[in-house]
């Protein structure tokens, strides 16, 4: 029995049938070869050694004259073997046999292309017909080429003030290649080469570093890089190089020391009494010689009646032809530069004697002072000599003509309308037609006329003294089959033979019995009038001629 020996014992028996269980499970997975009948490394498949009595972990190394050196004995460290070992060790033998990877799943082109997108740098030329100055245009433009879906999309860079619809020139799709169906693709695409959008041509000069790598990759090699062409009219707007332009040896300051306050001055009139409300006025002009500058000042008089502006033209360089500009200068800028006029007006041109244009006004020069005659006879041996000038006003008789008759309104108020600017009705005479307002002459009359249906046919004949117009009326005539009434309104009537321009009316005067007036191509015969008519005639006799009165008088002689 086992209480019956000794510990010694005990534990000697406990260690040999440790090492003999040991040794038959090393056999056993030795002879079967597979790992998957290893001993799992879990609790209760283990067993520790009794007879360990040491626990610490052993030293390799040692120091020998004060280097460190391998230790030699019994203990020895890891082996080759055991280094392959652990090298080669499958967990598998431990825990088992590991579960199979899952096969690599499927990746849609839109996720495995997504934010994958081809920049090209291209360009197109615009052809301008409308413009003198410029033939085409480039305009660059990008090119995003969308690897997902093989759509494209063309973006012009937006310049700010450019004048240009300008931005997407075309939205994002699939671009037809050809009318077979095709598709503009990667492949198609490579510098150097012109790619025709919906019959736009653009030309592909560039392209960023992704595109370059993905083609590559793709076994695709790209052509050089271009240079973008520039654009005319870009150029044409950029500033020229400053030019250095050596400085001339006259000095300026020189000039401002040596001819400042050294002024010439002429007298002038300005003759402009030939214009409406125009006159002669008196001027002094100043020549300023330290800049040939001109001032023109007016020579005021007490009490002439114009306003306190004595300077006409300020201080500055007058051209000799301000009309000389060129063409392309801006009509609506005022101010000229030495870069439109090159001949200025100068001392040479002032001469007494002479007439000057200035800013498009004559100046007539009569005289000037004593520095600017000594001026002249130091400087170009000339003497002057001053003219008498009289500023006399110069009144200009101006004949009005009017203009003939149109033959719209009656002739007074064709004249009427020359002689003002808003139109006004003719005047008239108020006392006469206060004196006559109701006074109206009256006359029988017959009408002389080739056709036989006008022989019977009679007219009363009003004459208004107060306006001088006559009117016509046809009186009811039984069975005449004429419409009786008004024949002629009120209206003043011109004798045959006389002008337009300068018309004759009918007056009472013509009126005798018997004669034959002709009213607007038709004769009339005056055959009979009232007794009115005497007794106005006879009244006004002075007025109207002795035939006439003595015509009426014979047919009313029964009546007197």
């Amino acid at each position: 029995p086992w209480f019956q020996t000794s510990t010694k014992q005990w534990y000697q028996r406990r260690v040999r049938e440790f090492r003999t269980f040991q040794h038959y499970f090393k056999r056993i997975n030795l002879s079967m070869g597979d790992s998957s009948t290893a001993l799992p490394f879990l609790p209760g498949y283990t067993f520790t050694d009794p007879a360990k009595n040491r626990f610490h972990r052993s030293q390799t190394l040692t120091y020998k004259n004060g280097f460190t050196v391998p230790k030699s004995g019994d203990v020895a460290g890891l082996t080759d073997a055991d280094i392959d070992e652990l090298a080669n060790m499958n967990p598998s033998l431990t825990y088992g046999q590991s579960k199979p990877e899952p096969p690599q799943t499927f990746v849609p082109a839109h996720v495995a292309f997504d934010k994958k997108v081809l920049l090209f740098n291209a360009y197109f030329k615009q052809n301008l017909n409308e413009s003198e100055k410029e033939y085409y245009r480039v305009r660059p433009v990008k090119i995003y080429y969308y690897l997902e879906d093989d759509s494209i999309s063309v973006v012009e860079p937006i310049v700010e003030n450019s004048g240009i619809p300008q931005g997407k020139l075309i939205k994002r799709q699939r671009l037809p290649k050809n009318d077979q169906g095709e598709h503009w693709l990667w492949k198609d695409l490579n510098i150097g080469n012109d790619v025709v959008f919906y019959g736009k041509t653009f030309h592909i000069y560039n392209c960023n570093n992704y595109t370059k790598e993905f083609m590559q990759s793709e076994g695709i090699m790209l052509n050089p890089d271009e240079e973008c062409p520039p654009d005319p009219y870009t150029l044409s707007r950029c500033e020229p190089k400053h030019s250095y332009v050596t400085p001339p040896t006259f000095d300026k300051l020189k000039q401002f020391i040596t001819l400042d306050r050294q002024v010439l001055r002429f007298y002038a009139v300005w003759d402009d009494r030939n214009n409406m409300f125009g006159e002669m006025r008196s001027y002094t002009l100043h020549y300023y010689r330290v800049d040939d500058t001109i001032e023109i000042r007016e020579q005021r008089q007490p009490n002439d009646g114009h306003d306190p502006f004595p300077v006409l033209i300020g201080r500055k360089k007058i051209p000799k032809c301000r009309g000389s500009i060129p063409s392309s200068f801006p009509s609506a800028v005022m101010e000229i530069s030495e870069h439109e006029i090159t001949e200025w007006i100068t001392d040479k041109d002032l001469r007494v004697g002479e007439t000057v244009i200035l800013m498009d006004r004559p100046f007539f020069l009569y005289g000037c002072d004593d520095f600017t005659h000594y001026y002249y006879q130091q400087q170009y041996g000339i003497t002057f000599t001053s003219i008498p000038v009289e500023l006399g006003e110069r009144k200009i008789e101006v004949k009005r003509e009017l203009p003939p008759y149109n033959g719209f309104g009656s002739p007074q108020d064709s004249k009427q309308n020359c002689l003002s600017l808003i139109a006004h009705p003719p005047k008239k005479d108020v006392m006469k037609m206060l004196e006559n307002g109701l006074k109206i002459l009256r006359y029988a009359a017959v009408m002389e006329s080739p056709h036989p249906e006008d022989t019977n046919r009679k007219f009363i004949i009003s004459y208004s003294l107060a306006k001088d117009e006559m009117q016509i009326y046809e009186p009811h005539q039984r069975n005449a089959g004429i419409i009786e009434g008004r024949f002629m309104e009120y209206c003043q009537v011109r004798k045959p033979g006389t002008s337009v321009d300068n018309p004759e009316y009918y007056t009472p005067a013509d009126f005798a019995i018997g004669s034959t007036i002709e009213i607007f191509s038709r004769k009339f015969k005056i055959v009979d009038c009232d007794l009115y008519v005497l007794k106005y005639l006879e009244a006004n006799a002075s007025k109207y001629p002795a035939a006439t009165i003595e015509s009426i008088r014979a047919i009313h002689a029964d009546k007197l």
